[in-house]
């Protein structure tokens, strides 16, 4: 290895060593964190990876306390990309609750999931965590009139109005301000693909729980349920950024940590136990978060769990590209369900399940759900194939 990648080799290891570190619960004292940063570091190359993985926030948190601190142009930075979120944040989050008093007013049920509520949860601040959007859970028969009141609202749907009309099911319901940073994201049971089991939405309305911010209370997933969504959602994503395993590890290490039965139950209800596991042996792995004694020995006895944490910790660390081949992609699908009968299931399912990616731009209404399903997988093919040459 040359000179110059072994310090390039040396610099990622630093600056993952760092993102660990402000990303962990079990943080050390500041001047561990010091010591880390002593020598030659390419600072923005650090900020760069931090948004890259949604932990800036965190870092930026970490940075107040860092003695000697970073150099002028660093902190402002900084300091400037805090101000851009706190502004988006304010904006996010007083737009929330006018959708939360109109929806409540037209008596049409809404949960809110992730972004704001999850960033409290976790971080105890609406602002520390990275998000762009708002995601919002309604049932399934609600979504027309959802879509209207979303319109009179003045926000603009990406999902053709015809292709709602026709039933026709997205990836998720996005909704636009024109000339305005507002996104809201709604979801129903039928858009929650990566569960193995349909998601039964009137369980998650029946357990509902409520999250004070600025304070207001908002209807929110109960901690379980919102437990066993994240890691869906980081298990979807394959794990990709530090930012969804941070979110793990400060979901369990809270003040009130979930009930663990109750976590069993809902995962084994959409049939997400390997993924919950999975999602609990990174954030220990890597974060050193401590696992729940009574389900720790499963955890650690699952090889296709440990094999999996390993590979996705390698992987992150070594700031390997992120894109991942159609094969490996299907395998770790079928690993995630568990059983090779069980995972061909979840698999087959994925593959025939088209989103909006599927429609026929201009005759999202007239083309049948069959055709779509059945050029999905060639579709997947196609776009993985290229992805996995570049």
């Amino acid at each position: 290895m040359s000179d110059a990648s072994s310090i390039t080799t040396n610099n990622r290891e630093k600056e993952w060593a760092v993102l660990v570190e402000c990303a962990s619960p079990q943080r050390g004292a500041p001047h561990l964190l010091s010591e880390r940063l002593q020598g030659s570091f390419d600072w923005r190359e650090l900020l760069i990876r931090a948004d890259q993985h949604g932990v800036l926030g965190l870092l930026a948190e970490q940075l107040k306390n860092l003695n000697p601190p970073p150099q002028a142009e660093i902190r402002e930075a900084v300091r400037e990309w805090q101000r851009r979120q706190t502004v988006l944040t304010l904006s996010l989050t007083a737009e929330m609750f006018r959708l939360l008093e109109h929806f409540t007013a037209l008596r049409i049920e809404v949960l809110v999931t992730k972004g704001p509520v999850l960033s409290v949860r976790c971080y105890g601040d609406p602002g520390m965590r990275q998000y762009g959007d708002v995601d919002l859970i309604v049932r399934d028969k609600d979504i027309h009139r959802s879509t209207e009141a979303m319109i009179a609202l003045g926000y603009t749907p990406k999902v053709p109005v015809t292709a709602i009309q026709a039933e026709k099911i997205p990836g998720e319901y996005v909704f636009r301000q024109p000339n305005a940073q507002v996104l809201i994201e709604f979801h129903t049971e039928r858009t929650f693909r990566y569960h193995p089991r349909r998601l039964q939405i009137e369980n998650l309305f029946q357990r509902h729980a409520s999250v004070t911010i600025d304070g207001r209370d908002v209807p929110a997933l109960s901690l379980e349920d919102e437990l066993i969504l994240i890691c869906v959602h980081g298990a979807k994503h394959f794990w990709e950024r530090l930012m969804w395993i941070a979110d793990v590890a400060a979901l369990i290490s809270r003040t009130r940590v979930p009930d663990w039965d109750r976590v069993v139950a809902v995962a084994r209800e959409v049939g997400a136990e390997r993924i919950l596991r999975l999602g609990l042996r990174l954030a220990s792995d890597m974060l050193g978060t401590d696992l729940p004694v009574h389900l720790e020995p499963g955890i650690r006895s699952d090889r296709a769990v440990s094999k999996l944490a390993a590979q996705i910790t390698r992987r992150l660390a070594s700031c390997e590209p992120r894109d991942i081949g159609i094969l490996q992609r299907a395998a770790f699908r079928v690993r995630m369900r568990g059983g090779l009968l069980p995972g061909a299931a979840y698999l087959f399912r994925l593959l025939l399940s088209p989103t909006e990616e599927d429609w026929t731009p201009g005759k999202e209404g007239n083309r049948s759900a069959f055709v779509d399903a059945v050029s999905r997988p060639f579709r997947l093919a196609r776009k993985h194939s290229r992805r996995s040459n570049n």
